[in-house]
């Protein structure tokens, strides 16, 4: 089984991780710092699933699809931040050598709208996408650290595409310790992860705490909840579903599993922050807000949280 990890972040590497534990042929487009890094120590892999290392001979990275030598993969796996969507699906139609017809791209990203920008650029049934509710960290940049599990990854098509062409990708990733499955209801699970992000995001950058911490605290659980209540309607009045019928279903879901079951974990944003990167807030509340503007709905908690993280961002990197 050919795989291209396109994003070598943690994201990437985690996933990455699984497929060469389970022996299939890897190839990573990572930023050049990584890549020579990759290239020199190999992959390694820490915490809650175990350690595991891959030497640097036994996968390929790349810092550009250029230099990729001629070779069609089964899978392209998009792991890029959200605001790179673009790029990343305009770089990948420009080199079509790598993809035959069976070949399938499957985005591993956060937030909502990343794949109307691949579906303008290749046929609709080609595209997949991934809910992922494991948390990755990168300290190093060959290194990545699983810190936390809630589900398993659940991978599915909201275009109609051919579930069955991605059963084999979902078996790899499960031999490689992390447990993947499809699902007919991606559209669903897109958005449980947008309002569970959407709340937690935001507030654990602001305040600097980890999940569990917000949920604790009346005045954060204050806000969660009417970020979560807006989002909600929303996604509603959009003609979007989740698994749960009204917003106050979600929240009894989302304090008594879901944050506890990622209590420990700091948010991605946050976590770009400290790194003086940018974050990806834009598909995120962003992207309520967007469909808010649309349809007529007031998101003011949302927007309030979206400007202070843009506020925080633009300090960080100057």
């Amino acid at each position: 089984m050919k795989v291209l990890i396109y994003g070598g972040g943690a994201v990437g590497l985690g996933i990455g991780s699984c497929l060469l534990k389970s022996k299939a042929d890897v190839d990573i487009i990572a930023r050049q710092n990584t890549v020579h890094s990759l290239r020199e120590f190999g992959l390694i892999r820490k915490g809650i699933f175990g350690s595991f290392h891959v030497a640097p001979e036994v996968f390929a990275a790349y810092s550009s699809l250029e230099q990729v030598p001629d070779k069609v993969y089964d899978d392209i796996l998009v792991c890029t931040k959200s605001f790179d969507s673009l790029t990343a699906a305009q770089d990948i139609s420009r080199h079509s050598r790598l993809l035959g017809k069976q070949t399938k791209i499957v985005l591993f990203q956060n937030g909502w709208g990343n794949t109307e920008m691949f579906v303008s650029l290749f046929e609709p049934t080609r595209i997949y996408n991934a809910r992922v509710i494991t948390g990755f960290q990168r300290l190093e940049p060959n290194e990545v650290t699983v810190t936390v599990h809630a589900d398993a990854i659940h991978i599915g098509a909201l275009f109609g595409g051919n579930l069955s062409c991605v059963k084999k990708l979902c078996e790899f990733i499960t031999e490689g310790d992390i447990p993947c499955q499809t699902t007919n209801d991606i559209e669903k699970d897109l958005w449980a992860k947008m309002l569970y992000n959407c709340a937690l995001n935001p507030l654990g950058a602001i305040v600097d705490v980890p999940y569990g911490a917000l949920a604790e605290n009346d005045y954060t659980r204050e806000l969660m909840n009417h970020i979560i209540e807006e989002a909600f309607s929303a996604m509603t009045e959009a003609g979007y579903q989740t698994h749960w019928q009204s917003a106050a279903e979600f929240l009894q879901a989302f304090y008594e599993r879901l944050v506890p079951d990622t209590a420990e974990h700091k948010s991605s944003t946050l976590q770009d922050i400290h790194a003086s990167k940018r974050t990806e807030i834009g598909a995120l509340n962003g992207a309520v807000i967007k469909l808010a503007k649309q349809h007529e709905v007031a998101v003011p908690y949302n927007l309030s949280v979206y400007n202070i993280i843009n506020f925080l961002e633009a300090k960080q990197m100057r």
